[in-house]
């Protein structure tokens, strides 16, 4: 049941996408056809399992082969398509500013209660965080060509600036920055996005709001929680080894290859962000990792200490890190299940393997009736994966400012995000009922990563289609790990110990 509920719930997003893209014409079917065409293997292949059908892993191979070469395919024709309505678009647009102009034009330099300049002045006497000098020099740098601004707002130390977009939004936002910065240095920085109303907005805020580097006594923490890390890690080894580590120190030497390996899915996973983020020229806090005596770790929380130009950004540095560490954990586990054999150092009992759809299915396909004894032997890699797998899964939650919340936030934007926030808060909540695992984790996101990443320098302009695609996998896959097959089914498809 789990199994199909997951399906149909892959089927029901991409329908909801269908719905969505249909008003932006062919552009945006092609744009979902990339999503669908990314999903395929996966589906086919779990459909097939679902109905007790086998395909070796050179099949599923195959499958992502020609899902990557039609999806090459496809992103081809988008963006020859979509350049020339991006033409067509600017073109329109230049036309409706010059009308914009004649209209200025022919009524003249009058101003009524509707201009600018008369709502700034029935706003000035409000303003206290903003010098009257400086906020007519910040409305200055508005233009027809840009944004036409029609009212000022103040806002927390600075102001909110209604009107309306004229030009595309990154080229938008980078013009007015320039221009602020030009008049007031750095002292202010200027976001574009969605206000309230659903209307392109811009708020200018003093630079001292920015995000504050890490402190020296944070640092420390950073250090602690490591070394924390470190020794569950080794405790995690020794349960997997059949003993407590901190009762058989002296045993150090047998727990130590596994506890590195957890180590090394956690780091890869880090700098997965770390150099996403160089790249970009963003700054990022060291990882506070979290220690887990039942998994070796969480993962670690990281945070911004710059403001990010755009939800490209964003996503990139978001699914770099279980994009990687994923990708490694995932090698892990298929390299164990190839070097599997009887004898091999590890027994788990076969039941163990209805934890993952994932997992359970990888094995069952690679391992064939070896699932169906009560004991399966497995290489120490299989562990490790399977590991490191949950690990980046739940960091892959669509929750605050977990990789997964900023996934979907980029993609989505906040309104969406906040939502699956209190979704995923809910569902952990009734899973913690069986599995205390999942209320520890509930805890953790409700009091240190609930809120949503602050706004981008320009939220509006979404990441592109190739990358909603990915995100999409991202969580598809997230999902097919951290869900275990029913008993019923996993009995059909010959997983576990026969009776």
């Amino acid at each position: 049941m789990i199994t199909f509920l997951i399906l149909l719930a892959a089927i029901a997003i991409l329908v909801w996408g269908f719905i969505r893209v249909r008003p932006y014409g062919k552009l945006g079917i092609l744009a979902w056809l990339q999503s669908v065409v990314l999903m395929a293997p996966w589906l086919f292949f779990f459909g097939l399992f679902a109905a007790g059908i086998y395909i070796n892993l050179a099949g599923v191979l195959l499958l992502v082969l020609i899902s990557a070469g039609l999806y090459i395919y496809l992103g081809r024709r988008l963006r020859r398509l979509g350049s020339d309505e991006l033409a067509a678009k600017r073109a329109s647009s230049f036309a409706a500013i010059a009308d914009d102009d004649e209209a200025v034009a022919s009524t003249g330099p009058q101003a009524d209660s509707s201009t600018p300049e008369a709502t700034t002045a029935s706003n000035e006497s409000t303003f206290t965080a903003i010098p009257a000098a400086e906020l007519s020099q910040i409305e200055g740098i508005f233009g027809i060509d840009t944004f036409f601004r029609t009212e000022t707002i103040p806002y927390q130390e600075g102001a909110i600036f209604k009107g309306n977009l004229r030009g595309e939004p990154e080229a938008t936002a980078t013009k007015l920055a320039e221009l602020l910065s030009e008049r007031l240095s750095d002292r202010y920085r200027l976001f574009l996005l969605e206000g309230p109303e659903d209307r392109p907005v811009v708020i200018v805020l003093p630079s001292s709001t920015e995000p504050q580097p890490t402190t020296t006594a944070q640092k420390v923490l950073c250090v602690a929680l490591a070394v924390a890390t470190l020794a569950t890690s080794l405790e995690t080894s020794g349960i997997l080894l059949g003993f407590d580590f901190f009762q058989e120190v002296n045993r150090w030497a047998e727990v130590l290859p596994l506890a590195l390996g957890i180590l090394a899915i956690l780091v890869v996973h880090e700098l997965g962000h770390f150099f996403q983020a160089q790249r970009y020229q963003v700054k990022t806090s060291p990882p506070f990792f979290l220690p887990a005596w039942q998994i070796g770790s969480f993962g670690a929380l990281t945070r911004f200490e710059s403001l990010l130009p755009n939800r490209t950004v964003l996503f990139d540095i978001a699914l770099a890190g279980p994009a990687v560490g994923g990708l490694l954990s995932l090698a892990m586990l298929l390299l164990g299940l190839g070097l599997s054999h009887p004898g091999s150092l590890f027994q788990i009992p076969a039941g163990f393997f209805q934890g993952s759809i994932l997992v359970g299915a990888l094995a069952r396909v690679m391992l064939g009736t070896a699932v169906q004894q009560s004991l399966v032997d497995v290489h120490p890699l299989v562990l490790l994966g399977w590991l490191g797998l949950v690990i980046n899964a739940i960091n892959l939650m669509p929750a605050g400012q977990l990789d997964g919340g900023r996934v979907v936030q980029a993609v989505y934007g906040r309104k969406v995000a906040g939502r699956m926030t209190i979704v995923t808060l809910v569902v952990l909540a009734l899973v913690s009922f069986v599995n205390p695992l999942a209320l520890y984790w509930a805890v953790l996101i409700l009091f240190l990563q609930r809120n949503l990443e602050r706004p981008c320098l320009n939220d509006l302009s979404e990441p592109d289609d190739a990358r909603a695609a990915l995100g999409l996998l991202a969580l598809f896959l997230m999902l097919a790990t951290l869900l275990p097959l029913s008993p019923g089914l996993a009995g059909r498809l010959g997983i576990g110990a026969m009776l």
